[in-house]
């Protein structure tokens, strides 16, 4: 399983590299590293499908959803 938001479409990105300072004075490399977004394992319970999901969810998509309503999120995004 990936680790993607089923809301917001989060990934992981890819950080890293060298600073100005260290590009002016000499070499010495400090590698990219891989950064992944606050993903947390929900179980939502869906009242209009009288079902239970569980779902991998960025904290961004979770308040998202507390916002707009399971649903109607969830249905404009394509899980359901």
């Amino acid at each position: 399983m990936a680790r993607i938001c089923a809301v917001t479409k989060k990934g992981s990105r890819i950080g890293g590299g060298y600073s100005n300072r260290t590009r002016a004075t000499q070499f010495n490399p400090t590698g990219m590293v891989r950064k992944y977004p606050n993903l947390q394992k929900k179980r939502l319970y869906v009242p209009e499908l009288k079902k239970t999901l569980v779902l991998t969810l960025s904290t961004k998509g979770w308040k998202t959803i507390a916002k707009r309503g399971a649903h109607s999120v969830l249905k404009k995004t394509g899980v359901i």
